[in-house]
């Protein structure tokens, strides 16, 4: 996604006049920067799991119109849609469900602890030891006489 945000910013008014204003949508040149702005910034962020729900839902959106091109320039032809099409279902999936475990969203939502995991990571992999069944014995429960 990078590589096509920096291609409409390296002829932004190339890709307004073929592909914006050629879909009717109003302001083209504003539509065509806000496109590329959210390919080349939303795509590191949904990467790295920061402020992925919003990045992902512009990435969505973004390939929702790319879509609606395909269909209105080539009709329901796969090779030109299948792309767009999987992209957006990827990015859709990232809008609903989010990062994950092991994203900068989930160490801010739990706080950053000393071991870079997030709480709910830790009992994933079973490094938490206050987890039932860890196996490990604290000495308090032990009665030494």
């Amino acid at each position: 996604m990078i590589h096509n945000g920096m291609d409409k910013l390296a002829d932004i008014e190339g890709f307004a006049q073929a592909y914006v204003a050629y879909l009717g949508l109003p302001f083209p040149i504003f539509l065509s920067y806000v496109a590329a702005f959210t390919e080349l910034i939303g795509a590191p962020l949904v990467m790295v799991g920061l402020f992925t729900r919003p990045a992902a839902l512009g990435l969505f959106s973004t390939m929702c119109v790319a879509m609606y091109h395909h269909i209105k320039v080539a009709g329901l032809s796969l090779p030109y849609l299948e792309l767009s099409a999987i992209y957006a279902a990827s990015f859709l999936y990232f809008a609903i469900n989010g990062p994950g475990l092991f994203s900068f969203d989930a160490l801010i939502a739990n706080g950053i602890d000393t071991s870079a995991l997030s709480a709910k990571a830790k009992k994933v992999m079973r490094l938490d030891k206050t987890s039932k069944g860890s196996g490990v014995i604290e000495k308090s429960e032990v009665s030494v006489k």
